[in-house]
């Protein structure tokens, strides 16, 4: 039976078959990124149909003999936990209907295909609150409808020519999109998600045609694509802010009392999975409150809140040649993230058995009012590498270059995580991962410098040379009112915290030139913090122009007054910034906790100068 008149196909023959098909949509990934108007002008579709899809050439590609029903319900299970975005979500509610009307078959014939993509049409459609024609669904139901009313007219019909016309009756549902949607209609494109749809189908069709699979495409080559649509992200900016998802895993989950709860959250909901998992997608502006409602009808997982306005700000901006990312280690003012288009990678917070998303879930506020009333001690972890994959995905189909300014290597596995995300894209842009040796304020002082570099046109290579340069000479300090708290989290061992009492002491603690962390000094007695600090800071301060960071737990007052004390002790501050601690030192300083960053100052433009 060769690949041009087979009647049925077995898990094997499907496996290649869908493999081409996902590497099509993959190569398209930059293409289907700028044609992303709708729902959102976030220009993410082409990245996010990419990640939902990759996950299953996983089972696709594993050796042996592929049991027809077992892969599906495989690729349905990878492609839930994977999904991204709508149509990502969609997709995966498309492949859970296929799987289970397949059920437990070894092969498909025509007719039991044609039931299993008219359940998988049936799926993708019950997902969401309110279809919408002129998107992937459209498509998605031409396809079904095609294949059903083909084999209801003849018994004959092989494979491939049941795919040709069935992935030419998806091509005319595409280039209808535009009609049925004015917001595409105004920028001239087709649906992004229902062209990437239309990209796994003709896979499909030519492999089963011409037996000729489509290779995964090598997209770490950059390659210039011309903006496909000029396209105002105001045209049809969310109302919402961050793009929100997870999974929740339970017995026997309420879906129907799960969506009622999610619809009245925010808009452009997508309810895919079973009553055992369920993958939430949804806009909102607060995603804590679309996790506090999923935690009620079962075991949340796998969350992450994507700031779409960033997105859209960052992709229609042509003035940077690079963008920079930072994982929520870093304590960087909101003022200079907006202003600078700085990307984020949230850390993770427990609470017992409650997680947060760093700085999207919970607030610098929240944490500490958390921190001060939860019996349970706080522990962080890093972001997965999934998370760090995800953005650097997106960041690198838009820009050549990429820049993630990264928590100390040497006390977290944050920087290693960021490091095997990198080595596992696809986008054709570079992607650079520092280690800062440092956190919170000097972490953040980092990133900053590079994205002035990004925002004054520097090129990627002066850049981060300035910024290895900056990573040598950029130290914090900080103090702790109550050594109680780095004592439970096990950064400092008790008996250390007995005699540091007993004595009276305050011990003050570094970064390292190889970022870690050790004891800089002692100050002994507990009146006038402040001033003993930045006497302790300024005979450490290298001479010429610096900049400083100063932050605070919960002690805006002593913050203020440290300020003071430095500034009359150290001769030339170009810049100082005070603001609060984040979670990355709150859980093991707890309230009370001074943080002084201080990085010798150079400038973008100083390093422009340095260029010419």
């Amino acid at each position: 039976m060769t690949a041009r008149n087979f009647r049925y196909l077995d898990g094997d023959t499907l496996a290649t078959a869908l493999a081409s098909g996902i590497h099509r949509v993959i190569a398209e990934q930059s293409f289907l990124n700028r044609i992303n108007v709708f729902p959102v002008a976030d220009s993410d579709t082409g990245t996010n149909l990419s990640l939902s899809l990759g996950a299953a050439l996983g089972v696709l590609g594993k050796p042996g003999e592929k049991h027809l029903g077992t892969m599906l319900v495989a690729i349905a299970d990878a492609l839930l936990d994977a999904s991204r975005g709508n149509s990502g979500a969609i997709l995966a509610q498309f492949f859970q209907g296929i799987s289970d009307s397949a059920g437990e078959i070894t092969r498909f014939t025509t007719h039991t295909f044609a039931s299993a993509v008219q359940r998988g049409n049936e799926y993708a459609h019950d997902a969401l609150s309110r279809p919408r024609e002129g998107t992937i669904l459209s498509v998605i139901k031409a396809f079904a409808d095609s294949v059903s009313s083909q084999t209801s007219a003849t018994r004959d019909t092989a494979f491939p020519a049941l795919l040709d016309r069935a992935a030419a009756r998806v091509d005319e549902a595409l280039a209808e999109t535009p009609n049925q949607l004015d917001v595409l209609r105004k920028a001239g494109v087709v649906d992004a998600g229902a062209k990437g749809f239309a990209e796994l189908v003709t896979g499909v069709a030519e492999f089963l045609r011409d037996g000729v699979v489509v290779p995964l495409p090598d997209n770490s080559i950059a390659h210039e694509i011309e903006p496909v649509v000029e396209f105002a992200a105001a045209d049809n900016a969310s109302r919402y802010r961050f793009c929100t998802e997870c999974i929740v895993t339970g017995a026997d989950i309420d879906r129907r009392k799960l969506r009622e709860a999610l619809s009245e959250l925010g808009d452009s909901l997508v309810l895919a999975g079973t009553k055992r998992k369920a993958k939430i997608h949804i806009h909102v502006d607060e995603a804590e409150i679309v996790f506090d409602t999923a935690r009620r009808f079962g075991k949340l997982s796998a969350e992450k809140a994507d700031d779409m306005h960033r997105q859209q700000h960052a992709t229609r901006d042509g003035r940077h040649r690079f963008a920079v990312i930072v994982d929520s280690g870093a304590d960087v003012g909101d003022a200079d993230m907006e202003r600078l288009d700085i990307h984020m990678v949230p850390c993770r917070i427990q609470f017992g058995d409650h997680g947060y998303l760093d700085k999207v879930g919970i607030t610098i506020d929240e944490f500490y009012d958390e921190l001060a009333n939860n019996p349970n001690h706080p522990t962080t972890s890093q972001p997965a590498p999934g998370d760090f994959r995800r953005q650097f995905q997106f960041l690198a189909s838009h820009f050549d270059d990429v820049i993630s300014v990264n928590l100390t290597g040497a006390a977290s596995g944050t920087f290693e995580a960021a490091r095997l995300a990198a080595a596992r894209s696809n986008a054709p842009g570079r992607i650079h991962v520092v280690d800062s040796r440092n956190g919170s304020l000097g972490q953040g002082q980092l990133a900053v410098f590079a994205a002035e570099c990004a925002d004054a046109g520097l090129d990627v290579e002066s850049t981060l040379a300035a910024l290895h340069e900056q990573v040598a000479v950029t130290t914090s300090y900080v103090i702790l009112s109550d050594m109680d708290y780095a004592a439970r989290g096990g950064r400092l061992p008790g008996w250390v915290k007995t005699i540091a009492e007993w004595l009276r002491l305050m011990p003050v603690i570094r970064t390292m030139p190889d970022g870690g962390i050790g004891l800089a000094g002692v100050l002994t007695g507990r009146h006038d913090r402040p001033g003993r600090f930045a006497r302790f800071v300024a005979r450490r301060t290298p001479d010429g122009p610096v900049e400083i960071g100063i932050g605070h737990a919960l002690c805006e007052a002593e913050a203020n007054e440290l300020a003071r004390c430095i500034r009359e002790l150290v001769p030339d501050i170009r810049k100082l910034v005070v603001t609060g601690l984040g979670p990355g030192i709150g859980v093991h300083g707890g309230p009370g906790s001074l943080l002084v960053a201080v990085r010798p100052w150079t400038s973008a433009q100083d390093v422009a100068r340095r260029d010419d």
